[in-house]
């Protein structure tokens, strides 16, 4: 099957300059993998602070809608996440963050946030 590209006219969608595309919230969805196998260990938002602290650091940060605040993953834990590549959709409304994990990334002690299965029945455990 054939598919016609549409004109790309939004600088967001051509150019090389990083321009975020936040929402409402001031927030871009982020999307975490594992750096090594591809394992997606978590989703979070990020505002300009987060995003700049991330790039700035190298240690994965995130904007925490409860806490309204700046929060740098594993800080108080110590199961940070290093990133080790950023890349941005087409659109620049999402982040796509390949990371080393250091210790579990989700807060039940698990190495990544999927860790259940949607069935027909409900969930079932991986």
């Amino acid at each position: 099957m054939l598919y016609r590209l549409r004109a790309m006219d939004d600088d967001r969608e051509t150019s090389q300059v990083i321009s975020p595309k936040y929402d409402t919230s001031g927030l871009i969805t982020a999307v975490i993998t594992d750096a090594t196998d591809g394992m997606v260990l978590m989703v979070g938002h990020m505002n300009a602070q987060a995003l700049a602290c991330t790039r700035d650091t190298g240690f994965v940060h995130f904007f925490s809608r409860s806490r309204q605040a700046l929060w740098k993953k594993g800080e108080t834990s110590g199961n940070l996440l290093l990133m080790r590549e950023m890349l941005i959709d087409c659109d620049q409304d999402a982040v796509w963050v390949k990371a080393t994990p250091v210790g579990p990334t989700c807060h039940t002690g698990r190495s990544s946030c999927f860790y259940r299965r949607v069935t027909g029945t409900g969930l079932e455990m991986i």
